[in-house]
């Protein structure tokens, strides 16, 4: 595993002590590495959208909004 040399502002370093303090997580690294997964899995899930949102508006066969399409992917995505 790479090894990384962070900075945090205070707040934000108070809140990681603070979740590995509650047994959250077992260190800032595990917290850190997770919230990245998160981030990267939240891409993956809007560049899946914005494809879907594209084909729509090129498509013409739809009446919806972006707002509309994006609340109906949302929920597909939710199951």
């Amino acid at each position: 595993m790479a090894r990384q040399s962070i900075s945090f502002t205070k707040s934000n370093d108070e809140w990681l002590k603070e979740q590995v303090d509650n047994n959250e997580y077992s260190s800032k690294s595990e917290l850190v590495n997770d919230l990245i997964r998160q981030a990267r899995k939240q891409q993956v899930e809007i560049d899946w959208i914005r494809v879907k949102l594209k084909k729509a508006e090129n498509s013409g066969f739809t009446d919806e909004s972006k707002d509309q399409i994006l609340k109906q992917s949302k929920s597909l995505l939710n199951g």
